[in-house]
């Protein structure tokens, strides 16, 4: 059977307009093609759609059953074409973000929030890991947008500046007394330190610290995420370094606070990539687009 968009809006247009001409008019086409097209589509369902009468047209009864299931095409119809532009421009799709929690609470969350106001037809799926694991996942195409510490980066892929952030020193005043001025490292690496565990941007860090002065760190509390570090700093086993941002989210008590470090070894630059080829093209560079201002993908 031979039923096309324009036929289908053609007979829903005779219907409202009750004319023949008119519903032509609306429509940009010849009054003669608007009829043979109705006469044809008649031929073929084997009804009359509609009666002629002297001053236009009036819907049969077997039109007015009809009626509602050429609606039902049209409707069907203008929701394709409607889906279609929405992924052929990015409107709708899904992309995969992989991310440290150090750059999900200050950063991304917020601005994730944003994108799904903006394009409501895009579903944003986070990945929590550590910078090195982000790694991973972008070159195994497990995610499309890897978010990382600069000093943990090792992916070949084209890097762009996110955002920067800084660590502190958490501690309890029940436990230990620290200096009001800024710690420095030889400071710092008197003190029993619990830290995140392999692969973490903090633990590289604090690697980093200690062989600038000669030492090894020890590395002898190993935990695996922020909370589980407060837990163990509420009890003085050991102080501990996260952003502020991170510190303050996590709802500490009065007697647990920050303290700031001294020189700039404490402070982070973290770096967005992109890998194509499992996200729909427009999806993503929309999404990059939002996350990266100024920064276009290739179409």
């Amino acid at each position: 059977m031979k039923f096309d968009t324009t036929t289908v809006s053609l007979v829903i247009a005779i219907a409202e307009e009750g004319s023949i001409s008119r519903a032509s008019d609306r429509l940009g086409l010849a009054v003669a093609a608007a009829s043979k097209r109705v006469s044809d589509l008649e031929a073929q369902l084997g009804v009359k759609l509609f009666k002629r009468q002297p001053h236009g047209v009036k819907v049969t009864e077997a039109g007015t059953k009809l009626l509602s299931h050429i609606r039902q095409i049209d409707n069907l119809t203008q929701r394709l074409v409607g889906d279609a532009q929405a992924v052929r421009y990015g409107r709708e799709g899904r992309v995969i973000i992989g991310a440290p929690k150090s750059a999900i609470i200050p950063f991304l969350a917020r601005e994730i929030a944003g994108i799904q106001r903006k394009y409501p037809g895009i579903v944003l799926q986070i990945v929590e890991e550590n910078s090195r694991i982000v790694q991973k996942l972008l070159r195994d195409k497990v995610i499309d947008i890897g978010i990382y510490e600069k000093t943990s980066g090792f992916i070949d892929l084209p890097r762009f500046d996110y955002r920067q952030d800084h660590l502190e020193v958490i501690y309890s005043r029940q436990h230990f007394e620290l200096p009001s001025s800024a710690l420095s490292v030889e400071q710092l690496i008197e003190l029993p330190i619990i830290t995140l565990g392999r692969g973490s941007a903090i633990l590289a860090s604090l690697h980093r610290a200690h062989q600038s002065r000669g030492r090894v760190f020890r590395n002898d509390f190993t935990v695996s995420g922020f909370d589980s570090m407060l837990a163990l700093v509420r009890e003085g086993i050991g102080v501990g370094l996260m952003p502020p941002d991170i510190f303050q989210s996590l709802h500490p008590e009065a007697d647990l606070v920050s303290a700031p470090l001294d020189g700039d070894w404490h402070e982070r630059s973290y770096m967005l990539s992109f890998i194509e080829g499992q996200a729909q093209h427009e999806t993503l560079r929309n999404v990059v687009s939002e996350l990266l201002p100024g920064v276009a993908m290739a179409t």
